[in-house]
């Protein structure tokens, strides 16, 4: 496999990672939004918010690594 196959292979298992990330946030989200709107406001709530924030920050850094290897991909 050459260099280029093999940095288009990982930008695309990148990829794949986003999009788990991106249903995670989405699907607690509902899960908040659903326990704010009954008034359940506790525990779990709170729990859900960390758990979006830190999906937030994971997906930015993985959308920075993707951005990396793309522009390395100029060079290949």
């Amino acid at each position: 496999m050459s260099k280029l196959d093999e940095q288009k292979e990982y930008i695309g298992i990148l990829k794949v990672y986003l999009g788990f990330i991106l249903a995670i946030i989405i699907s607690v989200g509902s899960g908040i939004s659903k326990l704010y709107l009954d008034d359940k406001i506790g525990l779990l709530f709170w729990l859900g918010i960390i758990t979006i924030i830190s999906a937030i920050l994971v997906f930015i850094f993985i959308a920075d690594i993707i951005h990396k290897h793309i522009k390395k991909l100029k060079d290949l």
